[in-house]
C-alpha cells in the first residue's frame, strides 16, 4: 500500500495564534513535526492557509502546499491538500501540527490497521493509567474514546465515557480503563473524499470533534494502540510544558 502524511497548519488558532511557528529549542514546531513523520514515511506535506507557515517549510527543506483559510477541520484542508498534490495514494494520513512528539511507531501503528480491505478510517488511542491521575482524565483537551470489541470506535467526548457509577470519581481509574484520543487519523483516498462531502452533524457540534460526524454518518474507525506519550500543543502553557520537555 502507498501511504502519504499530510499536516494541516493554519495560523490563526484561536487559543494560540501563530503556534506552528513558534521556536522550540531552535526549531519551528513545525519542522519538529515534519521531521518525526518523516521518520517513518517518504511522502510528507504540509498543508497551511498562510504564507508564513508555507515559507519556513521551504526554508527548512518540506514540502508546502497552500489551502484555502475557509476550512472547517483539518481533513477538509487535507482534501484540498491531497487534490492538489496528486499521485495515486491508498491512505493518507492526518498528522496534527501541534504533536512535535509524534513517534514513528506511532505511525507505524496506524498504518498497520489497514490489514483489510474493509478499513475505512483510522485513528490511535492510549490508555489512561493511574498515575495520570483524575484531573488528566478530566481534561476536556484530551478527548477519551469508547472502543468496542473489533477494534472499531464508538464514540469520543470530552466528558468522561463511561461514567462509572457505583465508585467515587477518584476511583475511577482503578475500576475502568479508558483511552485517550491521539490526534491522528488516516483515511483511505476515496473514503476522505466522501466525508469531506458530509454536512456537519449535531454530535460534532456538540462536542467540537469532528470524528463523530463520520460516525454519525455510519463510517468505522479502526484504532490502533500506543503506549507513547505525546505532547498536543493547544495553548502557551501547553508549549512551556513542551519545552521542557523537549
Amino acid at each position: 500500500m502507498r501511504f502519504i502524511a499530510i499536516i494541516p497548519a493554519r495560523y490563526a488558532s484561536t487559543r494560540f495564534p501563530g503556534k506552528p511557528l513558534v521556536d522550540m529549542a531552535g526549531k519551528p514546531m513545525i519542522q519538529r513535526v515534519y521531521e518525526q513523520v518523516k521518520k517513518a514515511l517518504d511522502e510528507v506535506w504540509v498543508a497551511t492557509d498562510d504564507v508564513r507557515i508555507f515559507d519556513v517549510v521551504e526554508a527548512f527543506g518540506g514540502r508546502a502546499v497552500m489551502t484555502s483559510g475557509e476550512h472547517r477541520s483539518g481533513t477538509d484542508r487535507i482534501q484540498e491538500a491531497y487534490s492538489k498534490i496528486g499521485g495515486d495514494f491508498d491512505v493518507i494520513i492526518n498528522v496534527q501540527g501541534d504533536e512535535p512528539f509524534i513517534q514513528p511507531e506511532q505511525i507505524e501503528a496506524l498504518k498497520n490497521c489497514f490489514d483489510s480491505k474493509d478499513v475505512e478510517l483510522a485513528t490511535l488511542v492510549k490508555a489512561f493509567k493511574n498515575e495520570d491521575g483524575f484531573d488528566a482524565l478530566f481534561n476536556p483537551n484530551s478527548p477519551k474514546v469508547v472502543i468496542n470489541k473489533k477494534n472499531e470506535a464508538i464514540y469520543f467526548s470530552r466528558s468522561i465515557v463511561p461514567y462509572i457509577r457505583d465508585a467515587h470519581h477518584t476511583g475511577w481509574l482503578d475500576k475502568h480503563t479508558f483511552y485517550k484520543h491521539i490526534g491522528m487519523y488516516a483515511y483511505r483516498s476515496d473514503v476522505l473524499s466522501e466525508i469531506t462531502k458530509l454536512p456537519q452533524s449535531s454530535l460534532e457540534k456538540a462536542e467540537s470533534l469532528e470524528q463523530l460526524r463520520w460516525i454519525e454518518n455510519g463510517y468505522r474507525i479502526r484504532v490502533g494502540y500506543t503506549a507513547v506519550e505525546t505532547i498536543g500543543i493547544d495553548t502557551p502553557d501547553d508549549m512551556e510544558r513542551a519545552i521542557a520537555f523537549l
